[in-house]
């Protein structure tokens, strides 16, 4: 449904979504569409955003995310408890590890809990990068969302939640 202009995308509109809707006979509600259709084009250019981002500090998305878990858990987690709590799989998991092992910015070593397994540790020089990379990073954060007054973005994270706990209609068989 969106468009596309020599600038970029342009935002669908409802009209887009009436015709949409009309053109396949269905009955759907086309605001709920059009919100739908907006939140998921948002995501994906958040996600690009993102990538751009944390790529002025030599990572990905997932890679922030896989060290900021490890340093939010006292530093060390199993890969199954790392693809868990990000929502990934535990190939993905080996894949971001493998990538920050070669960096130094995590290690593996022996679980003392489960001596067939190994955890992931981050290193004194994964907790650096995230040290130095904080500044920028949480006020680049804070500026993405600075046009929401206090009360709008209380609203929008409790509106992101309801939002977050119907994705399994875009999954579930």
């Amino acid at each position: 449904m969106t468009q596309y202009s020599a600038g970029g995308p342009t935002a669908p509109s409802l009209d887009q979504a009436r015709r949409q809707i009309a053109r396949y006979g269905l009955s759907a509600d086309p605001q709920a569409i059009l919100v739908a259709t907006r939140l998921m084009a948002a995501g994906a250019r958040i996600n690009q955003a993102g990538e751009v981002h944390f790529g002025r500090f030599g990572l990905s998305t997932g890679r922030y995310r896989l060290l900021a878990d490890l340093e939010d858990h006292g530093g060390e987690k199993s890969p199954s408890q790392l693809a868990a709590s990000l929502g990934v799989s535990r190939a993905t998991v080996t894949g971001l590890v493998d990538g920050l092992e070669r960096e130094g910015l995590v290690a593996r070593r022996p679980s003392t809990e489960d001596g067939r397994g190994n955890v992931v540790i981050l290193t004194a020089r994964g907790a650096d990068r995230l040290r130095e990379l904080a500044p920028e990073h949480f006020a680049r954060m804070q500026a993405l969302v600075g046009g929401l007054s206090t009360e709008e973005r209380a609203t929008f994270l409790d509106l992101l939640g309801r939002v977050v706990a119907g994705m399994d209609a875009l999954t579930e068989d």
